[in-house]
């Protein structure tokens, strides 16, 4: 069968509703994606490694911190930004993870919350891809409920000592800086955020292996034990769990796009499967009912998920954009898309086991991404609150 080169998903004219600055940012990176990452991405996903090669293509093309202004970003809108997630991650979920974690939960903490000297120390080397970052929110016993923490600080003269575990950390053996939430001992275990440098006495991260899914991506649990840090790592304007609350909705609003580029994946690669593969009376399978019925719900969904992140990105741009906004934007996309990848596998169907296609690849990261940045029944009760008023935690 003739190689699937991947062609678009455009039903109802949606690039009539783009600018001609948003379908630049989209085609651009949908190129470098299908130059760079399509070729060695199924090699990557077996060896379970990160392909680091590409860090430095990426940040040339301002893919770190893209939303920011100044300190060398690219200052792109936030529809612009979503497209970039959602060309990133109809390459591989966990390429767009590294991209996510690089931007919204390490250079916008520091960004939002830091001081002018931990800007212009952190930013422009992050962003041109010379320093990477972590995220230590979640822990072994805590993850939907990151209140919980036990990860403490304590401030000790001219310093803070850190405290604690973090687990499922994207990028934490690359890291040359961990964003650590901890609550400080000294102001009633108030939570807040601290630079930590990962060559610190006492900091140690560890690969989590056997993964699944996410093959393509560091995933790291953290230790910290009696690491030291000066006053001058505390991010001065955090406080408070709404601080790391804040740096994940940036990180939901890219997966609700980055959703849509792997649902993309998997239904145009569908739909040429099924043009092409013959069964029955030498017909391509694309001429049965019960195919065309899977093909039409996944356009249907694929299309309604394309309207509700840009509307969401028009909100965000305008300022008026709210948290269960993007909760729902981030539950329903990442829905849609792990329908779209069993859909997919299904019309495939031995095939669509085999890394010949990216559809099992797909749907297993997609798990993974269903889960982080808030499960998809967490997300329900930030909606379910937001409309009845009524806290459901």
């Amino acid at each position: 069968m003739p190689a699937i080169k991947f062609r678009g998903v455009d039903f109802i004219q949606y690039d009539s509703l783009l600018t001609e600055e948003e379908r630049l940012v989209r085609d651009t990176t949908r190129q470098f994606i299908e130059d760079n990452l399509i070729p060695i991405i199924e090699e990557c996903n077996r060896a379970g490694r990160f392909p680091r090669e590409l860090v430095k293509p990426m940040a040339d093309l301002g893919f770190f911190g893209a939303s920011l202004k100044g300190y060398g970003c690219a200052g792109m809108g936030n529809v612009e930004y979503g497209l970039m997630t959602q060309e990133l991650e109809r390459g591989d979920s966990g390429v767009r993870s590294f991209v996510s974690v690089q931007s919204g939960l390490c250079m916008y903490p520091i960004y939002e919350f830091g001081s002018d000297e931990q800007k212009d120390a952190w930013l422009p080397p992050m962003q041109k891809g010379e320093k990477l970052g972590c995220f230590g929110l979640t822990e072994p016993d805590f993850g939907s409920n990151p209140g919980g923490m036990r990860t403490r600080a304590r401030k000790v003269g001219n310093e803070y000592v850190i405290n604690g575990e973090k687990m499922w950390i994207t990028s934490g053996t690359i890291a040359d800086v961990a964003i650590i939430w901890a609550k400080v001992e000294n102001e009633n275990d108030r939570v807040r955020g601290f630079l930590v440098e990962t060559d610190r006495p006492g900091f140690k991260a560890d690969d989590i292996h056997g993964k699944w899914s996410l093959r393509a991506s560091v995933t790291s649990g953290l230790s910290l034990q009696d690491v030291h840090v000066p006053e001058s790592n505390l991010l001065p304007k955090s406080g408070g769990l709404r601080s790391p609350l804040m740096c994940l909705n940036q990180a939901r609003y890219g997966i609700a796009w980055g959703a849509v580029g792997a649902a993309m994946s998997c239904y145009d690669c569908a739909l040429q499967y099924a043009l092409l593969r013959k069964q029955w009376r030498d017909q391509p399978i694309a001429s049965h009912q019960l195919v065309q019925d899977k093909l039409t719900w996944m356009i249907s969904e694929i299309t309604k998920a394309q309207l509700l992140v840009l509307q969401v990105g028009r909100l965000k741009d305008a300022g008026k954009i709210e948290p269960q906004h993007i909760s729902m934007a981030k539950r329903n996309n990442v829905w849609m898309a792990l329908e779209c990848a069993r859909l997919s596998r299904d019309i495939l169907g031995a095939n669509g086991v085999a890394d010949d296609y990216p559809i099992m690849r797909h749907l297993m990261n997609l798990e993974s991404v269903k889960t982080y940045e808030g499960t998809h029944d967490v997300h329900s009760l930030i909606i379910g609150q937001s409309i009845t008023g009524i806290d459901a935690f």
